[in-house]
């Protein structure tokens, strides 16, 4: 998100009128960054109380593309390791949760989990 902060977040967007949740990840994903992902899975959701909305996590897989930013989307991405990741947000955002489930996904640790 352009949102200034001192950590990377997730890629966010809205369904268009005709898409299911899958199709709506992949065209925010390749709008915003330039690639192609599959494997679209849900992993959790988080009511979002204003302006009444409900935020749908889910976890994809890279099919293919170069990395090309939407600038007035993102101010930057990036891929990162587990060791050298940057800090996450805040485990009471649907962002953080995801992103430790994922860490603890790759390496193993299985403790962490996106949904509550």
């Amino acid at each position: 998100s352009r949102v200034t902060r001192n950590f990377y977040s997730l890629i966010a967007g809205f369904v268009e009128p005709g898409e299911n949740l899958e199709q709506a990840v992949a065209r925010e994903v390749k709008e915003e960054t330039g690639l192609e992902v599959e494997n679209i899975r849900y992993q959790a959701s988080q009511p979002w109380p204003f302006p009444h909305q409900l935020m749908v996590g889910f976890f994809a897989d890279y099919r293919s593309g170069e990395l090309r930013l939407q600038e007035d989307e993102l101010a930057d991405a990036g891929w990162f390791t587990v060791e050298d990741h940057p800090p996450v947000p805040p485990s009471t955002t649907i962002a953080g949760r995801l992103i430790r489930a994922m860490k603890a996904e790759i390496t193993g640790q299985g403790g962490e989990k996106a949904r509550d």
